[in-house]
């Protein structure tokens, strides 16, 4: 296959009605590894939103049980852009997302700000480290992707725009990031359960080289130290040498699952999509935690 077929085939389509398929192409073949890792940095700058991060510490799911709320995360999102939203398996997968979120009290500011990292996260991430920055077609099929999503689990006021859901993004995040002890807490044991990822002679390094790839105030807001800046450009470089390395394959003919990651543990025998995710607390009505707004 020609190195350029995804990003041809892409462009064949129009992103106002076939934005699935464009989305469910750039994800699962053409950036499967960038996707993966951006949308990861989206959900990880979320827990720096004091709201945000105390909440999920509360919960106790990222903290005492992370490898399962990170496969369970996967796994519920991958559905929709992998099938389309009519399929019983993402009508499924969403309905899943919505019943959790229903059992605590998340105000509409947090859910659409969640969102608009989805959106903004990854194509800043490829316009960085990727093999080439996504199309104006590809860019505009994920915004279309996401707002339908958004209206799928009832988020009111979604952006219409790239530019939208940028400036959201942008201005949510000076305002609202702010240190919160559960945030940090939710923000170690995300990076140690990403650095447990990794084959051991790279454990060492992996902290202060994921910390080289957070801006200023996403570090700030968790007071984590800047690392050196030679570490940074380093980092950072490293990233950049890949995405160059990697226009010289082939495009990926088949598609790559989030099932068939190996980060992904917790179901060796198999999962359910009705069985992901938590589950409200017997005998507890309402919120189960205490949510500040």
């Amino acid at each position: 296959m020609r190195r350029d077929h995804w990003k041809r085939y892409n462009e064949s389509l129009d992103p106002a009605t076939d934005y699935v398929e464009i989305y469910g192409k750039v994800v699962g073949h053409e950036f499967p590894w960038d996707m993966n890792q951006s949308l990861g940095f989206a959900l990880f700058r979320t827990y720096a939103v004091p709201g945000i991060g105390r909440l999920l510490d509360e919960t106790g799911e990222f903290t005492l049980r992370p490898q399962k709320r990170y496969d369970d995360t996967a796994l519920l999102l991958e559905p929709p852009y992998r099938l389309g939203f009519d399929e019983p398996e993402a009508k499924a997968a969403i309905r899943r997302i919505n019943q959790m979120h229903r059992a605590y009290d998340i105000p509409n500011h947090e859910l659409r700000y969640v969102l608009s990292t989805f959106v903004v996260v990854p194509k800043r991430w490829l316009d960085d480290f990727g093999k080439r920055p996504l199309t104006p077609t590809e860019v505009e099929a994920s915004v279309q992707y996401y707002r339908a999503l958004g209206r799928h689990m009832n988020i009111k006021d979604i952006p219409e725009t790239y530019a939208g859901f940028e400036e959201l993004m942008d201005s949510y995040e000076a305002e609202h990031f702010g240190y919160d002890e559960g945030g940090r807490r939710v923000a170690d044991s995300t990076l140690a359960l990403m650095v447990g990822f990794q084959p051991r002679v790279a454990r060492p390094v992996m902290g202060i080289f994921s910390r080289a790839l957070m801006d200023p105030p996403l570090r700030a807001a968790f007071r984590y130290d800047a690392p050196p800046a030679p570490v940074v450009a380093v980092s950072r470089g490293a990233l950049k040498a890949r995405g160059l390395l990697l226009r010289l394959f082939p495009a990926r003919r088949d598609p790559k699952l989030i099932e068939d990651l190996p980060q992904i543990r917790s179901y060796p025998d198999g999962y359910e999509i009705e069985q992901l995710g938590t589950f409200p607390v017997p005998g507890v009505a309402g919120c189960p935690v205490q949510h500040r707004a």
